[in-house]
């Protein structure tokens, strides 16, 4: 009994603190015309790929994945199943200074999160969109790219670009 009261004290004593950080105006900024948040805890998901953009960018980056997106990939199921959240990790490309051949992340540039919501997001293949800079949305205007560069290249693949990294 004394652990059922406990988990329950801790229960509420979290609601509250949540309810107290929406009040105070904390919550996360959601994407213009997606709504989407970046995700608690997602520098603790799981691996999903890895790329290297050149060109104007020169970032190098890291997508991971919530559980239903990495047994998705795992599957190969297509379309990805409602619930699959990717996020994209962006850093300037950096010369290492221990190992002059390599590359490593600099400075951060952006995350990027898609949310598979089919019924949220018909319009779109299912998929809502979030790009961050610093924890800030960016805006409306960068938002509305996104599907349309996602359709134009990897329609045949739910959307979505990233592989499983073997």
């Amino acid at each position: 009994m004394r652990a059922i009261t406990v988990a329950a004290s801790s229960l509420l004593a979290a609601a509250l603190l949540g309810a107290a950080a929406l009040r105070a105006g904390t919550a996360p900024e959601a994407s213009p015309l997606y709504g989407v948040t970046v995700p608690d805890g997602f520098r603790d998901w799981p691996l999903i790929g890895v790329a290297q953009e050149t060109g104007a960018l020169d970032e190098l980056r890291a997508v991971v994945g919530n559980a239903p997106a990495l047994q998705a990939y795992r599957a190969g199921t297509l379309p990805f199943p409602d619930g699959t959240v990717l996020v994209k990790r962006a850093w300037k490309r950096t010369p290492s200074r221990e190992f002059e051949p390599a590359f490593v992340p600099g400075a951060a540039t952006t995350i990027q999160v898609m949310v598979k919501d089919s019924k949220r997001y018909p319009e779109t293949g299912g998929w809502g969109f979030g790009r961050f800079i610093d924890g800030t949305p960016t805006d409306a205007a960068q938002h509305e790219t996104c599907f349309a560069c996602h359709q134009a290249n990897v329609r045949d693949h739910d959307f979505v670009f990233t592989r499983l990294a073997p």
